[in-house]
């Protein structure tokens, strides 16, 4: 058998910590502390994903989770999706509204041209929206020609911007998938921080080609789809998970500065009638508990990038 040669062993970017170098490696416990205004504890980050599925889906390079399973036309699983922002999303909106809760949107473009009323609503309510790509089946992944993703990033933040008259600073793609190229068009076009990983609690300086992201924690763990649909949990089980989640963040806080609850929703799985008493729940112990701190995500990446 013969010896693998040298030089495959070796590796350029080769680190302490991890090997590339797109962010500076650290321990979380060795960071400086954060606060958060007022002395809150918590930054709770409510993120409601606005999506729209197409129904003959390309699938391309995979088929994106949420999306249609049966043969075309899948129309059960389609109108559930619609059934999400014409229905489910009102639930959401009295919730927040209740319980005095601060949400962020993340919105496709497409879904923001489809439903014209619906993108009224957000912007009446002053509340944040970050592009969630153009639909969740133009999707960006490694090996995509870096013409063809630019040009999918700029017919989506542009049309974005347009349709809601907002900056649009925040991003998340959708399947948080991305090319290698990814992060350098976003900061290319505008965009202030992103959401596609998830290895961290806290945000963290991110490099480009065009300048530093801000990498905000969206946990997966913590998803409702994830939980309820992929997990096959109960959404009182979601709830009981997000509960344990806020309790431990709770307890490292006293020790370690202010964390960040990050909740990424969906109004056609938490919006449906026997699911929505759930989120009520975990609404109503957050927005009445002292320690909490319910804002944006740019309003966590500003006050956290302003302790830097």
């Amino acid at each position: 058998m013969a010896n693998l040669d040298n030089d495959y062993l070796k590796y350029p970017k080769r680190s302490y910590g991890m090997d590339h170098d797109r962010y500076d490696w650290t321990m979380l416990q060795n960071r400086k502390a954060i606060l958060w205004p007022n002395g809150k504890k918590i930054a709770l980050w409510v993120n409601v994903g606005l999506q729209f599925f197409p129904l003959n889906q390309k699938g391309i390079p995979f088929k994106v989770p949420g999306g249609m399973t049966k043969p075309y036309p899948d129309l059960r699983h389609y109108s559930l999706r619609d059934y999400g922002n014409r229905v489910g999303i009102y639930r959401f909106l009295k919730a927040f509204d209740t319980y005095n809760i601060t949400p962020t949107f993340a919105m496709n473009t497409r879904l923001a041209e489809r439903i014209p009323y619906l993108v009224s609503t957000i912007k009446e309510r002053g509340n944040e929206i970050m592009c969630h790509g153009f639909n969740m089946d133009e999707l960006h992944y490694g090996g995509q020609d870096i013409s063809e993703e630019t040009a999918l990033v700029e017919k989506a933040l542009d049309g974005l911007r347009r349709l809601t008259d907002q900056e649009i600073i925040g991003w998340m793609s959708p399947a948080k998938n991305e090319s290698e190229n990814t992060p350098d068009i976003l900061a290319a076009h505008g965009i202030q921080y992103f959401c596609d990983w998830v290895n961290d609690d806290m945000p963290y300086d991110f490099k480009t080609k065009n300048g530093n992201l801000i990498a905000m924690p969206l946990p997966t763990e913590l998803e409702d789809y994830f939980i309820i649909n992929n997990n096959l949990h109960s959404a009182e089980d979601w709830a009981d998970q997000v509960e344990d989640a806020f309790e431990f963040l709770l307890q490292e806080s006293e020790v370690g500065g202010g964390r960040i609850l990050g909740l990424n929703i969906h109004p056609w799985v938490l919006g449906q009638p026997h699911r929505i008493q759930y989120l009520e729940r975990v609404l109503e112990k957050f927005g009445s508990h002292p320690g909490v701190w319910t804002t944006s995500a740019s309003g966590i990446a500003d006050a956290w990038k302003n302790q830097q």
